[in-house]
């Protein structure tokens, strides 16, 4: 799996549209084939900032999104609305192929 974050500082004139800025971008990735997630989350300390968590059946997935219309798109809609570059974590995790069940937490019954 590949599995990627981006953390994304918006202009204060976007922080509220940027989901709806992003939603065609988003609906289009999450509907390849080699995509396993791609949320959204905004942070609780600073309006303004947005985190992506996008995770990719394999090198071939992700190069194919890369490479796709809407992630073009994407970037030119993101562009003109983000305050500076975004930071981003790129990782290949070989065992993995999606979200786990976490060990060391349950529901109580």
């Amino acid at each position: 799996m590949i599995f990627i974050a981006v953390r994304f500082t918006v202009r204060p004139e976007h922080t509220d549209e940027w989901l709806s800025l992003v939603g065609p971008f988003t609906e289009a990735t999450r509907a390849e084939p080699g995509n396993l997630f791609f949320d959204w989350s905004r942070s609780v300390d600073d309006p303004h900032s947005y985190t992506l968590l996008e995770g990719f059946a394999d090198d071939a997935a992700g190069a194919a999104h890369v490479q796709s219309e809407h992630f073009k798109a994407g970037l030119a809609t993101m562009a003109g609305a983000i305050a500076g570059t975004p930071e981003i974590i790129h990782a290949s995790l070989p065992d993995q192929d999606g979200w786990g069940a976490m060990a060391e937490l349950a529901p109580r019954d």
